[in-house]
C-alpha cells in the first residue's frame, strides 16, 4: 500500500476508507481465551469514541498525556486516539519505579494518566495532589476504584459524539506525535520529541529498506514505551494497514507466535538467545540419527546464506538442498517456537553475538542486525536482503540519514528522521544537534568500505584501565555468551588494573549440559551453579573468549552468580539492555573480591 498523509491520523483514516473489513488488531483474553480482532473500519470507531472521552475529562491540543500499562488492546488504541484529539501521548514502562514515573509526570507536566490496574495506579496516586503535576484524572483500566481518586476507562468509550475526534485535521507534520522516554541507564530519562514528520520519513524510508511484505501480521510483544515496538507494533501497522497480534507478557509470546506464525519478527538479543538456547535444548535431547540429520541440514543452510552475505548467485544444486533440508528438517523445527514462515528477521537495542547469528543463519533465518536510537525514531542503519547485507554489522543507512564517524570513534547522525531535540520541562523543545544539524549519537563504531556500520559500543560504557588501555566491554561479553551455559555477562574494569567478569548461567542449557555429564543436584539450582564441573566449565568459557582479545582485552578472574538477571530484578531494561550501574553497584562487594589477591 503507497504511503499518503501528512500525519499518523491521515492513515487511519485512509485504511479505514481503503481496507474497513481487514483484520487490524487482535488480542486474547488474559485467561488464554478467544481472540478477538478489529477491523480498521471497527479501530476507526473506537478511537472516535476514546477521543471524545479523553477531551471530556479536560485532554485538550498539546496536552501531554502519560501511557502506562502492558501490550494490550486499550494501549494501542488509546495511543491513537490521543493523537486524534491533538495530545501528545507518552509512555511510561510498566514496571518503571515510583520514583522514575514522577520524574516523567513532572517533567512532562502531565495532564492525565492511564494504567492498566489498580496495583499501578499506587504510583500515580499521590501525583494527583502534586502541584508540579496538573493532574487532572487517574484513569485505570481494570478495578477502578472511584473512592482512591480513580476514572473508569469503560466510560470513556461511551461519552457523547462531540468534534474532539477531527482534530486531528488541524494537526500538520511538525506537531508533536509522541515523547518517547529514554530507559535511564545512564542518568535520568531525557524526552525525546518525535513529530509526524520525523515518523513517516523513519517509515517510508525502512520500508524501501527491507521491503516488508505488504498487510503482514505482526506480534507486538515488546514494550511500547520502547521506540522499537512503537514504530514496529504501531506506526508501522498504521503506515502498512498490517495486522497487530497483542502479546502481553514475554512468558506468552512462544504460544502467541505458534498461534499467528508471523511473515516478519523482531527481537532484541535476549529473545533470539533465548529461543537459541531452547532449540539447542531440545537437540541435545534427541537421539543422535536425528541430532546427526539437522547438523546436515544447518550446514547446508549456513551455506546457502554465505553465497547471499557475499552477494554471489546461489548454485542451483545447493539452493535444491537447502529448499529440501528446509522442508524436511528445518521447518518443523522452527515451527516449534512459531518462526516456520518469517522471511524477514531482524534485531537491534544491543549488540548480538554472532554465534546466535551463525546459529540462526543454520535454520535458514538471517537475523538482519539494525541499528539506531530513540533520537533517530528507531531504526538507522539495517541490514537488509533487499539491500544486501553483512552478518556482525548494523548494515547501511536509511535514505533518510546520514552517517559519519568522528576522530575519536563516535558515531553521528543527520536527516529527515532525526529527532528535533528533548523535551523541557517549560514544554518547549531544545534542539540537540550543532550548527549543521548532526547528533552525537554516543555510539563507537567505524564505518567499512562499502557503507556498512560495526558499531563496537557506547562511548560513556568504554572501560578505561588503570594503564590507560581503551577497553569496550560487550564484544567481551559477547564472547563470553557464546558459551551455551553463559546466559548473561558483566564485564567490570575501569581505572583497574584488569578486567573481571560476572557471569550468569543459562537456565535452560545448563541443566541440558549437566545431565549429558552425569551431574545430578536433585533440582538445586545453587548447587548445580556451584558444582566443580560447572566451574570448570566456566573457566573454559572464559578462556574461549580470552583466546580472541589482547592480553588487555582479556577478562583475568570472574565469578559465577546463581540468580537470574531480568527487568524484574532490575539488571536489565525492559527492553532486556543491561544496566550497568545496577550490576556495578547491587554486586559490589563480589566485584572487590575479584581484585582481591
Amino acid at each position: 500500500m503507497p504511503p499518503t498523509g501528512r500525519t499518523l491520523p491521515s492513515l487511519l483514516a485512509r485504511n479505514a476508507a481503503d481496507r474497513p473489513d481487514a483484520p487490524a488488531l487482535s488480542w486474547r483474553a488474559p485467561d488464554g481465551g478467544d481472540w478477538t480482532t478489529l477491523t480498521w473500519s471497527r479501530v476507526r470507531d473506537r478511537v472516535a469514541a476514546l477521543a471524545e472521552g479523553y477531551a471530556a475529562l479536560g485532554v485538550g491540543p498539546g496536552d501531554h498525556v502519560l501511557l502506562m500499562m502492558g501490550n494490550r488492546p486499550e494501549h494501542w488504541l488509546s495511543d491513537l486516539a490521543l493523537v486524534h484529539a491533538g495530545a501528545v501521548p507518552t509512555t511510561v514502562y510498566d514496571t518503571a519505579a515510583s520514583e522514575q514515573v514522577a520524574h516523567v509526570a513532572r517533567h512532562s507536566r502531565a495532564r492525565l494518566a492511564v494504567v492498566g490496574d489498580t496495583a499501578t495506579a499506587t504510583a500515580w496516586e499521590g501525583l494527583l495532589a502534586d502541584p508540579e503535576v496538573p493532574l487532572a484524572a487517574l484513569v485505570v483500566v481494570d478495578g477502578a476504584d472511584p473512592d482512591r481518586g480513580h476514572t473508569d476507562y469503560a466510560l470513556l468509550e461511551s461519552t457523547p459524539a462531540g468534534t474532539a475526534f477531527e482534530r486531528w485535521r488541524d494537526l500538520t507534520p511538525d506537531d508533536l506525535l509522541t515523547v518517547v522516554y529514554t530507559s535511564g541507564t545512564t542518568g535520568d530519562p531525557k524526552g525525546v520529541a518525535i513529530t509526524h514528520r520525523d515518523m513517516l520519513a523513519n517509515a517510508t524510508a525502512l520500508d524501501a529498506a527491507v521491503a516488508l511484505p505488504e498487510h503482514p501480521d505482526h506480534v507486538c510483544y515488546l514494550p511500547l514505551a520502547h521506540i522499537a515496538e512503537r514504530m514496529l507494533g504501531l506506526y508501522l501497522p498504521v503506515f502498512r494497514a498490517s495486522h497487530v497480534w497483542m502479546c502481553e507478557s514475554l512468558r506468552d509470546l512462544p504460544g502467541v507466535l505458534r498461534h499467528v506464525r508471523p511473515p516478519q519478527f523482531f527481537g532484541v538479543p535476549r529473545v533470539w538467545e533465548k529461543f537459541a538456547s531452547a532449540l539447542r535444548a531440545g537437540l541435545a535431547r534427541m537421539p543422535e540419527e536425528t541430532r546427526a540429520a539437522v547438523d546436515a541440514a544447518t550446514a547446508v543452510a549456513a551455506e546457502h546464506v554465505a553465497h547471499r552475505e557475499r552477494g554471489e548467485e546461489v548454485p542451483a544444486e545447493l539452493g535444491e538442498r537447502f529448499e529440501r533440508a528446509r522442508a524436511e528438517v528445518l521447518l518443523p523445527l522452527l515451527a516449534q517456537v512459531g518462526l516456520d514462515r518469517v522471511g524477514w528477521a531482524s534485531s537491534a537495542s544491543a549488540p548480538m553475538p554472532l554465534d546466535v547469528v551463525r546459529f540462526w543463519a543454520g535454520f535458514g533465518i538471517v537475523v538482519m542486525d539494525a541499528w539506531g536510537l530513540t533520537e533517530s525514531v528507531g531504526v538507522a542503519t539495517v541490514n537488509s536482503p533487499a539491500t544486501g547485507f553483512r552478518l556482525g554489522s548494523v548494515g547501511r543507512p536509511l535514505a533518510s540519514v546520514r552517517v559519519r564517524v568522528a576522530e575519536d570513534g563516535e558515531v553521528w547522525l543527520r536527516g529527515e528522521s532525526v529527532f528535533g531535540g528533548y523535551l523541557q520541562p517549560d514544554g518547549s523543545v531544545r534542539p540537540a544537534t550543532d550548527a549543521e544539524g548532526w547528533f552525537a549519537t554516543g555510539d563507537v563504531g567505524r564505518l567499512d568500505g562499502d557503507g556498512y556500520l560495526w558499531i563496537t559500543d557506547r562511548k560513556k560504557e568504554l572501560i578505561v584501565t588503570s594503564q590507560g588501555k581503551n577497553v569496550a566491554p560487550a564484544p567481551v561479553e559477547n564472547a563470553l555468551k557464546e558459551h551455551p551455559i553463559v546466559g548473561q555477562a558483566y564485564v567490570h574494569g575501569d581505572r583497574r588494573p584488569y578486567l573481571v567478569a560476572l557471569l550468569v548461567p543459562d537456565r535452560e542449557t545448563l541443566p541440558v549440559w549437566a545431565a549429558a555429564r552425569g551431574i545430578d543436584t536433585g533440582g538445586d539450582w545453587e548447587a548445580l551453579v556451584a558444582h566443580p564441573e560447572v566451574a570448570a566449565e566456566a573457566e573454559r568459557a572464559v578462556a574461549a573468549a580470552n583466546a580472541r582479545f589482547s592480553r588487555a582485552e582479556g577478562v583475568r578472574r570472574h565469578r559465577l552468580l546463581p540468580g537470574e538477571w531480568g527487568p524484574d530484578t532490575g539488571e536489565l531494561t525492559p527492553s532486556l539492555k543491561l544496566r550497568r550501574r545496577v550490576v556495578r553497584e547491587r554486586y559490589a562487594d563480589a566485584l572487590a573480591e575479584l581484585y582481591r589477591d
